[in-house]
């Protein structure tokens, strides 16, 4: 008998039925027009982008202009590519054109789906930005679809770290441009930290279309992007800290493996304090628990989380000797990405590398935030599906199922569960050994790098020919897989998301054909493809016979999407294939998501050495444990957002008034508005309100004057005249300040003035919001405490912050209004000397051409005395185009000064 919910699905359809039903008859507009494009000439596709523009902006709508839009797009990459969309292309592309997530199955062809809204999206004129996971993928994506656009008119750039940045102005400035979620949050960073409109690579945040969206928008959402410089160098303080750890026992800490959370038992705060006494860092008499000790806290909490929580080839390797994080949803290295608070110097200190600095916070911004600015977001990846609840409340996405253009021909296996890991192992190589006799390509998916080399050593050993696909053969990954799908090819993999490269049975063509053009380079390229395509659809029938590709994974993963992607490489396009799960009850998942009560039951049926229990009840429940988990880190990444967005609207607030200064011609009115209110404050503070005159102190305004204004006035003389009061005192002293001013403004000429005051503005903001970063960073790190007062610590953050908030934009007012006070016109005699000093400069540059032939070198420059490259504190104090301290005759901006 059917339930009420599945009855009514069958009358109604459900929502994704729905919506696929809608997007039909938009696609059947498509198909019917596309006679009429086909007849067009190459410059009549082109025609048809200014037509369709110049129809916008009579005030036609976006959604108007979409079958025809499309059907050009799909007439101009059937030329420039010779691939011919299929109507669930279009649908896809329709559903990311109004904003949705749309889930297209792996092979299903989803880089030319994103160039449909793209290109409708694009003629706009404000920008489409197309993401990626990494930057091969942009490269590549850029230049392939890029043949797309240039048909159709329209320009395509790409963005890349290091990237020159009058090239990175001209990408962003394209109609449409790829790049990485990387790349476009450190330029948006950077774009704020510029002080002139023409040097901001970025213009503005229209429609942005995310490849791997799940990837980017979930897994990665965690990670807030930071951009850094340098602090005071602690590495002997990490190298004392770390020898302390190892002697530990397992009763001085308690480690929760569900939360990844470790902490110091009593007894372990008993143990570390007197190994750290013993050590002479913890001085007799002062405990762990007295406020001077703090960061010595830190740094022990920091080296325990370092040995117990982070593992080498699991959470990071070691490569040049530099620990390199893994990503571990891709599985590729990140780098350049360090873990913050400390954390990266405690696991270089355990594994004893150089220990790079501790760094300070110059600008963060977390993806959910980042990609929040855009006006109109769409993303496109496999699985979406399981996170729907998430995309639905953070970014207000909905997902959408979009059919397969063939019906999926995979043969998914239920999972097979053994009592322990040996058991499995065993039962995988087996199970690679039958598959591999008769030709099946497998794809075998690991979780870490450990894993994947352990099995490694088990093929080796049972003489199976293999290539191993991890972070550390990061660079040959595209051919590995390419090769993946030829018969009997065995691969090892860990997490297969994002790859980019699809797995063709029988192996990619493209990459055969180079190999063989490198081969034989004789012989004429036309004819090497035409052999090469003709053996390959003979390998392709021999591969599907075999059962196509087999995918084949060693454990469950947290996340079920990690699971459908790997699964999802699999019966691409109709292919034939098969899916299988083994598992043990020692897997992590199984271990910490309750393996007791299931090694209960396996040990009650009596199972033998080797055997594996196979139900559909044992793939719900694992099913229903990964769910639970998902939801842990939703909720995770929902408080984390929480309290980012208490900085995000600050931060928002900050960089838009950096760019109104940018963008203004005159600042006059804001800072003469500044000076006047740090008038007011500095008199209220001298001359209470509804204060008697003998309650004054007229000496302390005289001083705060001198130092905050650069004024000498007879305040204490005003202040004895009869019948004066407060504002009266305020009136004039504004009135000097103005006159003092205006005569400084004449001094160096108005247009130099409100140059002056433009850049002092902005390095003063900039200052002042790095201080107040850092400062939001510690009250984040200390405010969790509050919950036991009973206290809710988001709204003690939210109060704090505002308030942070405020003494900032005072302490902004007073410093610009000190500054400009303080400075002045060169006179005569210091311009003469300046001149004096750069024609001696001139000579000296000069002087090489004239000194004769055998005459020794100048001297190479000297680095400043005392100058520690990991110190800040003994760089002196240079300007930014001053010869960096360091003696390599950069200027500083270029060398040690630079913000990266």
């Amino acid at each position: 008998m059917l339930g009420m919910g599945t009855l009514a699905r069958k009358v109604f359809g459900t929502p994704n039925d729905r919506k696929v039903k809608s997007a039909r008859p938009l696609v059947a507009k498509i198909n019917a027009l596309e006679p009429e494009f086909q007849q067009l000439d190459d410059a009549g596709l082109k025609a048809k982008t200014a037509e369709f523009r110049a129809r916008l902006e009579k005030g036609e709508s976006l959604d108007d202009l979409l079958p025809e839009a499309f059907a050009n797009c799909r007439e101009g990459a059937r030329r420039a590519l010779g691939l011919r969309a299929f109507d669930v292309q279009l649908m896809g592309g329709i559903f990311l054109h109004q904003g949705n997530i749309a889930e297209m199955k792996t092979g299903e062809g989803k880089t030319l789906v994103a160039t449909f809204p793209a290109y409708l999206n694009a003629l706009t004129g404000k920008g489409v930005h197309v993401v990626t996971v990494n930057d091969y993928l942009a490269k590549r994506d850029a230049e392939w679809m890029g043949k797309v656009y240039a048909a159709l008119g329209l320009t395509c750039g790409v963005v890349y770290p290091w990237q020159p940045e009058d090239e990175k102005r001209a990408a962003y400035a394209a109609d449409i441009t790829y790049a990485t979620n990387n790349e476009l949050g450190f330029d948006y960073l950077r774009d704020n930290m510029k002080s002139r409109m023409e040097e901001m690579a970025q213009r503005g945040h229209y429609f942005a279309i995310v490849d791997e969206v799940d990837s980017i928008l979930i897994d990665e959402a965690r990670t807030p992007l930071i951009i850094s410089g340098p602090s005071q160098d602690r590495s002997d303080l990490y190298m004392a800290v770390d020898g302390l750890i190892p002697p530990l026992a397992e009763d001085h800490y308690k480690l929760d493996e569900k939360t990844r959370q470790v902490t110091f038992t009593e007894e372990g705060n008993e143990a570390i304090e007197q190994a750290l006494h013993d050590a002479g860092l913890l001085p007799q008499g002062q405990s762990l628990y007295d406020p001077e000790s703090t960061t010595l806290v830190h740094h022990v909490t920091q080296a325990l989380r370092a040995h117990k929580l982070f593992h080498r080839d699991q959470q990071y390797i070691v490569r040049d000797g530099e620990v390199m994080l893994i990503d571990e949803f891709t599985g590729r290295m990140m780098k350049g990405r360090r873990l913050s608070e400390g954390l990266h110097q405690a696991i270089e200190a355990k594994e004893r590398v150089a220990i790079q600095p501790e760094n300070v916070t110059l600008a963060s911004v977390t993806f959910q935030n980042y990609f929040r600015l855009y006006e109109k977001l769409s993303g496109m990846t496999g699985t979406a599906a399981t996170e729907a609840e998430e995309f639905a409340e953070i970014y207000k996405l909905g997902v959408v199922e979009v059919p397969t253009n063939r019906p999926v021909a995979r043969k998914d296996e239920h999972d097979a569960v053994y009592r322990t890991a040996r058991e499995k192992y065993e039962a995988i190589v087996k199970e690679i050994e039958a598959a591999h006799e008769k030709g099946q390509p497998i794809l075998v998916g690991t979780t870490s790098i450990e894993k994947s080399e352990m099995l490694s050593e088990l093929l080796k050993a049972a003489g199976i020919p293999h290539n191993v696909l991890n972070a550390r053969q990061h660079e040959a990954e595209a051919q590995i897989v390419a090769d993946a799908g030829k018969l009997g090819a065995v691969t090892i993999a860990t997490n297969m998301a994002g790859r980019g490269t699809d797995i063709k049975l029988g192996g990619n063509v493209d990459f055969k054909v180079m190999e063989a053009i490198a081969a034989t380079p004789d012989e004429h390229p036309d004819a090497v493809r035409a052999r090469i395509e003709a053996e390959h659809a003979a390998d392709e029938e021999a591969v599907k016979a075999a059962g196509g590709l087999f995918v084949l994974a060693t454990e469950r993963h947290e996340s079920r999407r990690i699971d459908n992607q790997l699964r999802g490489r699999s019966g691409r396009q109709g292919d034939p294939g098969r899916s299988a799960f083994f598992l043990s009850l020692e897997d992590d998942l199984m271990r910490i998501f309750g393996s007791e009560r299931l090694d209960k039951v396996l040990s009650s049926l009596g199972m033998k050495e080797g055997e594996a229990i196979v139900h559909p009840w044992v793939n719900k429940s694992l099913e229903k444990a990964q769910a639970k988990v998902e939801a842990r880190n939703f909720d995770i990444r929902k408080q984390l957002l929480k309290f980012d967005d208490v900085m995000n609207d600050q931060r928002k607030a900050i960089f838009g008034q950096r760019l109104d200064i940018m963008r203004a011609e005159d600042l006059e009115d804001i800072v003469r508005d500044m000076r006047h209110q740090v008038v007011e404050d500095t008199v209220d503070q001298y001359m209470p309100p509804k204060s008697y005159p003998d309650q004054w102190d007229m000496a302390g305004l005289a001083e705060a004057l001198r130092t905050g204004l650069n004024l000498d006035l007879p305040v204490a003389d005003w202040a004895a005249e009869e019948g004066v009061d407060q504002d009266t005192i305020r009136e004039r002293i504004i009135e000097q300040s103005d006159t003092y001013m205006a005569e400084k403004a004449e001094a160096f000429g108005h247009a130099v003035m409100r140059d002056i005051e433009k850049q002092l503005l902005l390095q003063t903001i900039d200052a002042k919001w790095r201080e107040h970063l850092v400062t939001l960073e510690h009250l984040r790190s200390v405010v969790g405490f509050r919950g036991y007062a009973q206290r809710d610590p988001l709204n003690e953050y939210k109060t704090e912050a505002f308030q942070l908030f405020e003494s900032m934009l005072n302490a902004l007012r007073v410093d610009v209004t000190q500054k400009l006070g303080q400075i002045r016109p060169l006179t005569e005699e210091e311009r003469e000397t300046m001149m004096r000093q750069f024609l001696a400069q001139q000579q000296t540059a000069a002087a090489p051409a004239l000194v004769p032939a055998g005459a020794e070198d100048e001297p190479p420059p000297q680095p400043l005395a005392g100058f520690d490259a990991d110190n800040p504190d003994t760089w002196g104090n240079p300007g930014r185009n001053d010869p960096c301290p360091c003696g390599s005759g950069e200027k500083f901006k270029h060398c040690h000064g630079r913000i990266v």
